[in-house]
C-alpha cells in the first residue's frame, strides 16, 4: 500500500484543483492520499468525490500555520471535525493574517521589483487564501525570479528585508484544539533547517505532551541525518512516523509518492482518531 499524507491544491497554494490532485495521485500509483491545504478544509468535498470515483482512500486534513517565538511551525491535522467552531475560528484568523502579511510584503517589494497587488491576485485560484507562494508566482510571471524555489530562497525568505512575520497560534495550543475537534495532529517537516530556524526537541516534546501523535520524518527537506534524529525522537516520545511528498503540483519540484507512510502508521492514526472522538464526540 502506497500512502502519501501531505498534498496541496488550489484551495491553498497548489496549482491543481482538489479533484486533479486526486487524479494525479491515482496516476502515481498511490492507494491513500491526504489533502492538507493551508488553514482550510474547503477542498475536502471535491477531493472526496474524486477519490470515491477513482477508488482511492482520501484522508482529509489541514496544514495549520503556527508560530513559536518567531519560528514557523506547521501542524498537520487529520480527520478532525471541519465544523468544530473553535478550530474553524483559529483557521479563519490564520487565513486573515496571511492576507494582511501578503499585502505588507508586496508593499515592501514594489519599489524594487515593480510588483503590484493585482499581479498577485492574478495568481490566485477561486477562494484560495493568498500567501507567499502566490507572491512567488507573481514574481515569476514578472520575470523577477525563475521559479518558486528561487523566490523563497531570496526575496521571500525569512532573512529577506521584504519578509513580514505571520500572526499565528502557538503550536501547543493548536495541538490541543485539533484533539478537541476529534483530529490527529502531526508536526510537518520539523527539522527542515534549509527553510530557516527549527523548533527544538524540547518543544516537540511539549507538543507531544499536549497530544501530538506523530512526526513527519521522510520529507525532501530533511537530510539523512535529520531523518535519523527524528526517528530516534519519535521512538523516545512514542510518536508514529509519516513520510510524504508535500506536493504542490507545478508550484514545487515535489512529486507525489516520493516519500510514503507505512501502513502501520496509518493504522495508528485511524485508531487515535476513533479514540479521540470517543472523548470528544463529533456532532
Amino acid at each position: 500500500m502506497r500512502i502519501d499524507l501531505h498534498t496541496h491544491s488550489t484551495a491553498s497554494d497548489g496549482t491543481q484543483s482538489p479533484a486533479d490532485v486526486i487524479a494525479s495521485a491515482a496516476q502515481a500509483g498511490l492507494d491513500v492520499v491526504a489533502l492538507t491545504d493551508h488553514d482550510t478544509s474547503s477542498g475536502w468535498q471535491e477531493a472526496t468525490a474524486a477519490a470515491d470515483r477513482l477508488g482511492l482512500r482520501l484522508v482529509p486534513g489541514v496544514e495549520i500555520s503556527c508560530l513559536l517565538r518567531g519560528v514557523s511551525v506547521h501542524l498537520l491535522s487529520y480527520l478532525h471535525d471541519p465544523e468544530d467552531p473553535v478550530l474553524v475560528g483559529m483557521l479563519a484568523e490564520s487565513r486573515a493574517s496571511r492576507v494582511g502579511r501578503a499585502r505588507q510584503m508586496v508593499e515592501r517589494l514594489t519599489p524594487d521589483t515593480g510588483l503590484r497587488w493585482d499581479d498577485v491576485l492574478e495568481q490566485v485560484h477561486g477562494a484560495a487564501t493568498i500567501g507567499r507562494p502566490h507572491i512567488a508566482d507573481a514574481l515569476v510571471a514578472r520575470g523577477v525570479v525563475t521559479d518558486r524555489d528561487e523566490a523563497f530562497a531570496t526575496l521571500l525568505s525569512g532573512r529577506s528585508k521584504y519578509f513580514v512575520p505571520q500572526t499565528a497560534p502557538d503550536p501547543v495550543e493548536a495541538v490541543r484544539r485539533v484533539r478537541r475537534a476529534g483530529g490527529v495532529p502531526v508536526v510537518a517537516h520539523p527539522a527542515a533547517s534549509k527553510r530557516g530556524c527549527c523548533i527544538a526537541d524540547s518543544e516537540i516534546e511539549a507538543m507531544a505532551e499536549a497530544g501530538m501523535a506523530g512526526l513527519e520524518v521522510d520529507h525532501r527537506d530533511h537530510s539523512d541525518g535529520e531523518r535519523a534524529h527524528l526517528r530516534d525522537l519519535a521512538r523516545d516520545l512514542d510518536l508514529f512516523i509519516t513520510g510524504s511528498s508535500d506536493y504542490h503540483g507545478a508550484g514545487k519540484q515535489n512529486r507525489l509518492g516520493e516519500n510514503t507512510t507505512d501502513p502501520e502508521s496509518l493504522e495508528r492514526l485511524d485508531a487515535l482518531a476513533v479514540s479521540t472522538r470517543a472523548v470528544h464526540p463529533l456532532p
